[in-house]
Parts: C-alpha cells; sequence; structure tokens
C-alpha cells in the first residue's frame, strides 16, 4: 500500500511538470575530446583550445553534459573512454592521425555504440583498415591524391532536415574547406549536412597528395559535402566536418552552432529546434590557451571587426 502510495504521488508530480510545460532533466551525457598536439602556428589547427572552447559551449548550453578534454593526443589512461557517449577528435591527420594506433580499442567503444566525431584534418587516415573503419563509423575521410584542402568562402544557402542543421542560418565563411571526399557507395547511412560549390580556381590546383588531380578538375561547378552524419546500422552515431583550421571561425555563431550541434546529435543528446546556442565567445575567450606566441604583426582589431559582422542580425 505504501508503495502505491508513492507511486500515485510521483506519477501526480510528473503530470504536473508536463502541464506546466517542464520536462523531467535530461539524461547525463559523456563527451571526450581528442585534443592532438600543437601543430600550424598562432591561431591554426588550435586543437586544444579549440576543444576547450566547444567543451565550454556545450556544457553551459546542456547543464546535464559531462565533458573532458584530453590534450597532446591520444590519452594513456585506458580508462579515459570509459562511460563515454561520443568521441570528439580535434588533431593532425594522415600518419599523425591519433587513432592510427588506436583501431582495436575505438572499434570495441564503436561495437557499444559509442558516437564519434572528427574535425578538419582529423578526417585524414591513409592506413586501408583506418579508411574501412572510418566509412563504417562516420562515412567518409580524406584521401590523399583524391580528396583537396584549399581555403576558400564557401556559401551555405540551404541544408537538410536534420538534427543536426536546426537553428542553422544560411552563411558564408572562409576556411580550409576540404573536399571531394571518399563517402560510402551512394552515401548508404550518411547525410550530409554541409554542402557548397567551390570557386573553380580551388580545382586548378597541381597534381598532388592534397593540391588537386584529374577527379576533382572534372567537377567543376558541381556541389562538395564538407559535414555530413553517419547513422550506423547499430545505433551509433559518426560526424565529420572539414573546416577548422582558423581558430577564430568558432566565433561565428552558424559554424559553431553546427558543430556543437554534429557533437550534441552524436551523443544521442535531443536537439532543440533552435540548435544548441552559446554566446558568441568574447575575442579573449579566443585568445586562451594557444599553442603559440602570438606573432607580433597579429590584427586582432581586423579579427574583432570581422567577428563583429559575421554575427550582426539581419
Amino acid at each position: 500500500m505504501q508503495m502505491r502510495t508513492v507511486l500515485i504521488a510521483l506519477t501526480a508530480v510528473l503530470a504536473a511538470a508536463w502541464l506546466c510545460g517542464a520536462a523531467p532533466a535530461a539524461e547525463s551525457k559523456r563527451i571526450v575530446f581528442v585534443a592532438g598536439p600543437p601543430s600550424h602556428g598562432y591561431g591554426s589547427h588550435t586543437h586544444y583550445a579549440g576543444c576547450l572552447l566547444l567543451a565550454n559551449c556545450l556544457k553551459a548550453a546542456v547543464p546535464s553534459v559531462e565533458t573532458v578534454v584530453h590534450q597532446n593526443g591520444w590519452p594513456a589512461d585506458p580508462h579515459a573512454f570509459d562511460n563515454a557517449d561520443t568521441i570528439v577528435v580535434f588533431a593532425d591527420g594522415g600518419g599523425a592521425n591519433p587513432v592510427n594506433p588506436h583501431l582495436d580499442q575505438l572499434t570495441a567503444l564503436m561495437q557499444k555504440g559509442v558516437g564519434l566525431v572528427f574535425l578538419h584534418y582529423a578526417v585524414q587516415v591513409d592506413d586501408p583498415r583506418a579508411r574501412t573503419c572510418f566509412l563504417e563509423w562516420i562515412g567518409g575521410y580524406f584521401e590523399m591524391h583524391w580528396s583537396v584542402n584549399p581555403f576558400w568562402t564557401a556559401q551555405f544557402k540551404e541544408f537538410p532536415d536534420h538534427p543536426v542543421t536546426r537553428g542553422v542560418a544560411p552563411f558564408a565563411i572562409e576556411d580550409e574547406w576540404y573536399y571531394h571526399m571518399r563517402f560510402r557507395p551512394e552515401l548508404e547511412g550518411v547525410t550530409p549536412v554541409l554542402s557548397a560549390v567551390p570557386p573553380d580556381a580551388t580545382r586548378q590546383g597541381p597534381d598532388g597528395p592534397h593540391s588537386g588531380n584529374p577527379a576533382v578538375r572534372a567537377r567543376v561547378g558541381m556541389i562538395e559535402h564538407l559535414a555530413w552524419t553517419r547513422q550506423r546500422p547499430d545505433g551509433g552515431r559518426g560526424f565529420g566536418f572539414t573546416g577548422g583550421h582558423l581558430h577564430w571561425n568558432w566565433a561565428h555563431d552558424q559554424f559553431r552552432k553546427l558543430v556543437l550541434n554534429g557533437i550534441a546529435w552524436t551523443a544521442g543528446i535531443e536537439i532543440p529546434p533552435a540548435g544548441i546556442d552559446s554566446p558568441t565567445p568574447a575575442f579573449e575567450e579566443l585568445e586562451q590557451h594557444q599553442d603559440y606566441p602570438q606573432p607580433a604583426d597579429f590584427d586582432a582589431h581586423a579579427w574583432r571587426q570581422k567577428i563583429q559582422a559575421w554575427n550582426q542580425p539581419d
């Protein structure tokens, strides 16, 4: 009888919360970031500073989220990924990709349904086994002598109906946008969430591992996919994002929102209609945790103006 009374009281509390528009507390999620070591100089490939910024934005926007940021590559602690709902890797790729020696560990985590995110250079893998894993886990990767990595201003005018694009308004931004990625056949299980037509000039690089190739040049005027999601048959989720070379771009509200949405989605978080909102980072926050000293000729004023212009309401 006492148990029945407790259940009735609990039901009444939940019903009252529903009527008042409140929802039960969201399930806690654990997001583990792997930040690669210093790489490209001040303000570029700022893996640690970028991971900290994204982690702080997620914690502020979704209080139930637990975030952990590991600096300087793959964590030595064998328990670093215990209870992780998703793993975010922001690091150099190719032979320096931190996942290369840890495919067995990642495979075991993926088999448990853990989500996986690769940002910027981390989408490049060269080892044949790693490439097969990437196709399964996130749906695509950067392949040398097939994909290219020019700097250009991508214009994103429309988006598919997907949780990762919720609340994201059309925008344009310059970055080192990789394109002509290697995807799963027929994009099976893959949804492109950022797509644009690169300027023809970006296809005219000489043949090389990153600069150009005949297949890229044959696609003049065609659309390319720069960010995408993967829904795995086992329920796990993946997200690949090719931008992120310039640290200051995290201050673009739409750019940042799409990546926060992507990370949260892979963790199984319900994305609200307006997306994962976060305040524009103050420039002083962007300058924190850099891997290198600020050069004497760095024009902070120009970047402040650019960031302000990006986020001006229409």
